[in-house]
C-alpha cells in the first residue's frame, strides 16, 4: 500500500485559508513592538557571574592537569579554592546601600517610582487596568528600593519581595502582601480587573508607604 503525499494535502488546507487583510510589513512591526516591551527584557549574566564562570572553568582545568599528581598539587588547588571563595563573600557582603537612591545590580540601572506612576496614570485613563496595576506595584517596589527596605535586583520574585519586606519591615507586611496579591492575580492569574480593584491596590499601596515613614 502506498501513502498518499502529504504536500497536496498541505497546499489545499493552505488554498483553503483566508487571505491575510494586514500589510507584511504592519504585522512584522507590530511583532516588533510586543517585543519591546520591558517583561520580554532579560539580562545576560553580569560581569561578576562572567569573572566566576571564568575562574571555575580554569580551576576546572588546572584540576584535569593534576589528577595524578602528589598531594602537593592537591594542597596548593585546596588553597587557590579557599581563596577565592573569600573573595566571593567579601564581594557578596561588601555592597552597601544608599537609602536615598534606587539600588542598582549587576550594572542595571533601575527605573524610578515617578516614570511607573506616569505609566500607571496613562493606562488608567486607557481603562488598561491589568497594566495600571503592573505598573503601581513597579512603582511600589522602587519606592520600598529607595528607603532601603527591598533589593531590587531583575528577575526577583513578588513573593521574594514580600517575604524581605515582611522580614524588614513587619508592620508593612500585610498590606504589601495584600497589593501583591492583587498584582500576582491581575498579571499572571488573569483575574478580571478594574477601576475597583486599581483602586484597592492604591489604597494598600498608600498604607504601606505610611509605615515605611
Amino acid at each position: 500500500m502506498t501513502l498518499a503525499s502529504p504536500v497536496p494535502r498541505a497546499l489545499a488546507v493552505a488554498a483553503d485559508l483566508p487571505r491575510p487583510t494586514r500589510p507584511p510589513a504592519q504585522v512584522t512591526g507590530a511583532v516588533h513592538r510586543v517585543l519591546a516591551r520591558p517583561e520580554y527584557h532579560y539580562p545576560g549574566p553580569s560581569l561578576f557571574e562572567r569573572v566566576q564562570k571564568a575562574v571555575v572553568d580554569w580551576l576546572a582545568g588546572v584540576l584535569t592537569g593534576v589528577v595524578g599528581s602528589g598531594i602537593g598539587a592537591w594542597i596548593a588547588i585546596a588553597v587557590v579554592l579557599a581563596l577565592v571563595a573569600f573573595v566571593a563573600w567579601r564581594l557578596s557582603t561588601g555592597v552597601t546601600r544608599d537609602p536615598g537612591r534606587g539600588v542598582a545590580v549587576s550594572g542595571v540601572r533601575t527605573r524610578p517610582a515617578a516614570d511607573w506612576r506616569v505609566e500607571a496614570e496613562a493606562h488608567e485613563r486607557a481603562g488598561e487596568w491589568r497594566l495600571a496595576v503592573r505598573a503601581r506595584y513597579r512603582a511600589l517596589v522602587a519606592d520600598l528600593a529607595g528607603r532601603g527596605l527591598l533589593h531590587e535586583v531583575s528577575g526577583r520574585t513578588a513573593g521574594e519581595y514580600r517575604a524581605e519586606l515582611g522580614a524588614n519591615l513587619p508592620a508593612a507586611g500585610p498590606p504589601f502582601a495584600g497589593a501583591t496579591e492583587l498584582f500576582e492575580g491581575a498579571w499572571y492569574g488573569r483575574r478580571p480587573t478594574a477601576a475597583a480593584e486599581a483602586a484597592r491596590f492604591r489604597q494598600l499601596a498608600d498604607r504601606v508607604l505610611q509605615e515605611a515613614g
